[in-house]
């Protein structure tokens, strides 16, 4: 799958909150169905883990000026939260 296409398509047709405070909240309100962390997230709740409180993480291979551009944005994302994912096949990531 191309994480970048899959990310584009959930942020346009889905509910991505992007941010590391906005992922937090999304996952303890139990409305995140996935996460994705950049390899240079500052929270090692985030990066260690398989799981956060039951949701899955996928563990993006870059940092966190990767992650945004690959979300189409000017500025680094070190974590965003999937709440729906719209038409992308975006849960689909293997998280292990």
């Amino acid at each position: 799958m191309d994480l970048a296409h899959a990310l584009k398509v959930a942020l346009q047709t889905g509910k991505v909150r992007i941010g590391l405070s906005e992922s937090l909240e999304s996952a303890r309100d139990k409305k995140a169905r996935l996460l994705i962390v950049a390899k240079s997230c500052p929270d090692p709740k985030l990066t260690g883990e398989r799981k956060f409180d039951r949701i899955p993480i996928y563990h993006y291979d870059g940092t966190a000026v990767e992650l945004g551009a690959a979300c189409g944005k000017p500025f680094p994302i070190s974590a965003l939260a999937v709440v729906d994912p719209g038409s992308s096949a975006i849960l689909t990531l293997e998280t292990g």
